[in-house]
């Protein structure tokens, strides 16, 4: 279902108001139980049909788990497109981001004239902005070759174009809810974020003539092992269709892009070990890393030996200000904007107390800021709201979780609600919380 942000900020508003008093919109009188039933909440990489895998037998423990994640609705035509790549492709998260992540880069890399990847991040933020509208591929290469400016729109790049940081100025976001063990489409609603007036309004340099340096060769940085592996199969089938539509209209310079393909293993020295042989093989554009962490760690090697870093999925706010030479670009939006929409989806159920558990990287401790202090401003102080986190571990010989002490003093403080930010690790959190008696909202044992 697709409601309009106007319609849905004013349900938000209305809610948020009578929230702070009250445990759900038009209520005079917090409602008690003596079994205070506890709601799961979850963002980007616990929101997926392959999460509830994680938890083997246990996989009902999601019902009625709901939360967001960055995700424009697709149209049926994108989806179809994606399919005929991967048939057995069973979501769609940051797919879009994937495939205009390639794009994006490839009519950079045609506008410089040049594979130099100093050259294509010059045009990367001017690609989206300040020029004729294209949409698909095909007409935005034919714009640039008869010497247009253009304005690439597209499945994630919708309202508005990249922000003079390299990243989106505008999101729209998806609230997914779990019946059972799957995630039902037909509950799923969309609200739109960030401000328009944010693009950039730079001109990039003008390119330079036509340089002999073709084939543009993109290498990937995708999670195809670890923590975040549930992630890889929209990623992938995103960068593949990319692919394959770029070199269906000509490709680049005259010549079809290369893809080697790489893993970044959702861990920082798979990934470190794949942007060194990336380097050695001459990739001009490196598509990735999953993880925002994962970007962190690599980010000076890539910045070192002068590549492009582009990731899909990257969401943590601090990598806006990272030290990256004009070399790092993102088609997710930063946290600073998701971490509003799912303070929202939280406030909407009416809790009295909120448990925040983290994966400790950049990405989980900094969307864990961030709705807190979006919690704040609703009225949630510090007696309402208890931080915890976890450590993720590293590579497959890592111990598993063991988050049974957290558990303990969530069921303790007496939350009602439960956020966790993570990925596929994560379902050692929500076991433990079971395993702790802790009334999960749905008693899947």
């Amino acid at each position: 279902m697709h409601m309009s942000r106007g319609a849905r900020t004013a349900i938000t508003v209305a809610c948020a108001t009578v929230l702070l008093a009250t445990s759900a919109c038009g209520n005079d009188q917090p409602e008690e139980s003596s079994t205070q039933q506890v709601r799961l909440y979850g963002t980007d990489g616990n929101m997926s049909n392959s999460y509830a895998d994680e938890l083997g037998d246990r996989a009902n423990l999601v019902d009625g788990m709901k939360g967001t994640t960055p995700l424009t609705p697709l149209p049926e035509d994108f989806r179809k497109r994606l399919l005929s790549v991967d048939p057995d492709l069973d979501g769609f998260l940051y797919a879009a981001e994937a495939y205009d992540a390639v794009v994006i880069s490839a009519l950079a890399a045609e506008i410089a004239g040049t594979t130099a990847p100093a050259a294509i991040a010059k045009q990367i933020v001017g690609v989206t902005n300040n020029g004729t509208q294209c949409g698909t591929v095909t007409q935005c290469l034919r714009l640039i070759r008869d010497g247009k400016d253009i304005e690439y729109r597209s499945v994630s790049i919708t309202r508005a174009g990249f922000t003079d940081a390299g990243e989106p100025a505008t999101a729209s976001y998806a609230t997914l809810h779990f019946d059972g063990q799957q995630l039902n489409d037909a509950k799923t609603e969309f609200v739109g974020a960030g401000d328009e007036s944010a693009a950039s309004s730079k001109r990039p340099p003008r390119a330079g003539a036509p340089a002999s340096d073709a084939p543009l060769v993109l290498g990937g940085l995708l999670p195809k092992t670890g923590d975040l592996a549930i992630a890889y199969p929209p990623l992938a089938a995103g960068t593949a269709l990319a692919i394959k539509e770029i070199n269906a209209a000509g490709g680049v310079l005259g010549e079809d892009v290369v893809w080697i393909d790489g893993d970044d293993g959702t861990n920082p020295a798979v990934a470190k070990a794949t942007v060194a042989r990336h380097v050695a093989d001459g990739v001009h554009v490196i598509i990735g890393a999953g993880g925002s962490g994962i970007s962190a760690a690599v980010l000076e090697d890539v910045v070192k030996a002068g590549r492009v870093l582009f990731s899909p999925s990257n969401t943590a706010a601090s990598l806006t200000e990272a030290d990256d030479k004009g070399l790092y670009f993102r088609t997710a939006p930063p946290d600073g904007l998701q971490g509003r929409a799912l303070a929202d989806v939280i406030l909407r159920d009416g809790p009295h107390k909120i448990a925040i558990v983290a994966r400790k990287d950049s990405y989980g401790t900094g969307l864990q800021d961030v709705v807190r202090a979006e919690l704040e401003r609703a009225g949630f102080g510090g007696d309402k709201v208890r931080l915890l986190d976890y450590e993720p571990g590293e590579g497959a010989d890592a111990p598993p979780i063991d988050f049974t002490a957290g558990a303990k003093e969530i069921k303790e403080f007496g939350a009602d609600a439960v956020l966790i930010i993570g990925f596929a690790e994560s379902a050692a959190v929500v076991r433990a919380l079971a395993d702790a008696d802790v009334p999960l909202a749905a008693l899947g044992r």
